[in-house]
């Protein structure tokens, strides 16, 4: 499915990550998503604020789950 919205890269990056493992699981922290793409905790979670406020994404349903250590991500890929 195409994105109409603009994302950045570093957004881009994100959420490609997520679609790829969200098959597998539910749940994911900002600190994980770092380690993997190379980015540092802050700058994921603001990213993934970013996308949220400019509607989100289709295929993709995020919410902010819990914060300990490492703010934690409910990520549920829809079947369209």
């Amino acid at each position: 499915m195409s994105t109409t919205t603009t994302h950045t890269e570093k957004q881009q990056r994100i959420l490609s990550y997520l679609r790829e493992h969200a098959q597998t699981r539910s749940y994911f922290k900002s600190r994980q998503i770092g380690e993997a793409l190379g980015l540092s905790p802050k700058e994921v979670g603001a990213n993934i604020t970013a996308v949220l406020a400019n509607g989100g994404e289709t295929d993709l349903a995020i919410e902010k789950w819990g914060y300990s250590s490492s703010t934690t991500w409910k990520v549920t890929l829809s079947m369209n």
